[in-house]
Formats: structure tokens, C-alpha cells, sequence
């Protein structure tokens, strides 16, 4: 399953930003930003691949100044994979 990461250096962006996906009716979850991405500590949206535009779209129009990027995450096989989006 491949889905994508917005990441945040910002714990209150990242929070700040899940409730505005909510108010939008995004399918989001706030995770850890997993070790794989190589960005250290912080907190990820992620969101299935299908929303993405319209995840996009909310962050740029907030413009976080935190925000590290979006990365795809794939889960295949226990096993967790992150590369840019």
C-alpha cells in the first residue's frame, strides 16, 4: 500500500495542520515520522495517495513554515520504504 507523508519539523504545525485536513473532510493520521525518512524527530501527516491534491492544496494554502515536504511511504511485507514525492 502506498500512501504519502507530509512532514513537519514543528510538533504544533503538524497538529495544527491535521485539524485543518479534518475540517476538510481529508482522511489523515498523525504519525512519528518514521526513522526511515532520514529527517529526525517530528510528527508526519499521512494520507492515502488518493487525496493527495487535495492534502497538498490545504498545506500550501496555510504556508507552514515548518513543513519539511511530502514523501511516499510503501508498506509491503512488514517492511517500510520512504522516498520523495
Amino acid at each position: 500500500m502506498t500512501e504519502i507523508l507530509a512532514v513537519f519539523r514543528s510538533r504544533s504545525q503538524a497538529m495544527d495542520c491535521m485539524t485543518k485536513m479534518r475540517a476538510f473532510n481529508i482522511p489523515a493520521q498523525l504519525i512519528n515520522t518514521p526513522k526511515e525518512a532520514n529527517v529526525g524527530c517530528g510528527l508526519s501527516i499521512k494520507f492515502p495517495q488518493s487525496v493527495a491534491v487535495r492534502a497538498k492544496s490545504v498545506i500550501a494554502r496555510i504556508g507552514y513554515t515548518s513543513f519539511y515536504g511530502f514523501m511516499r511511504i510503501d508498506t509491503r511485507g512488514g517492511k517500510i520504504s520512504v522516498r520523495g514525492f
